[in-house]
Formats: C-alpha cells, structure tokens, sequence
C-alpha cells in the first residue's frame, strides 16, 4: 500500500474540501471534477483499496456496500430512468487514482460499447 495518502484520503479527512453527496462510515459520494454524463458521482470507500483488481477477501461486504450505496445515491438524484455503475482498474482500464472507486453515470443515454 502507497505511504502517501491519495487524493481521496485526503478528501476524506477534510484536508482537501469536497460537498458530500452521501456519507457513512464506510464511503462516501462527490462529485467527479471532469464529468463524463450530466450526473457522475464517485462513490468511494475510507479504507484505501489500490483498485479492484487487488481486492481481497476481508473487502467483500464492503464492495457489496459500494454497490448498494451507488444504488441509493441514484435514487437521491433521480436517476429512475437509468444509470451506469463503473469500476476502473489499472492504467489500461482507465485508472486515474489508485484507490478505488465506483463511477455513477446517468443524465442521459448511455452508448454500448463503451470506451
């Protein structure tokens, strides 16, 4: 695990300033700096996860926790009518901060395939 805090780290302990749109023990929702939809929220887990992809076992309930959570962040936004729900991992993933997170996008037709 990196020895400096990441970006979200920061943001988490109040050290960068962000509005919450959602916040418990577990994550938090911000909105992305470079929206790629009407509505992009990142919601983000407090304990630091480099991406998915180096997960383990013990993060089980929390991953189940960061999907949830994007699912009631939808319905707090209004996105009834649909959203997409996408996780990066690594440089070829589109990977920008190494600490997971889950994008939320919605506010508009989505295109398949995406990328």
């Amino acid at each position: 695990m990196p020895t400096e805090k990441t970006l979200f780290q920061k943001i988490a302990d109040r050290e960068i300033p962000s509005n919450f749109e959602y916040e418990d023990d577990l994550c938090f929702a911000i909105r992305d700096i470079d929206p790629q939809a009407p509505t992009h929220v990142l919601v983000i887990p407090k304990v630091p996860i480099i991406r998915i992809g180096k997960a383990k076992l013990d993060h089980q309930s929390l991953l189940g926790h960061l999907l949830l959570t994007a699912s009631k962040v939808a319905d707090k936004l209004e996105l009834a009518a649909g959203y997409r729900i996408v996780i990066n991992n690594g440089p070829h993933g589109g990977e920008a901060v190494p600490h997971l997170h889950v994008h939320l996008l919605g506010g508009r037709q989505m295109a398949w395939p995406p990328g």
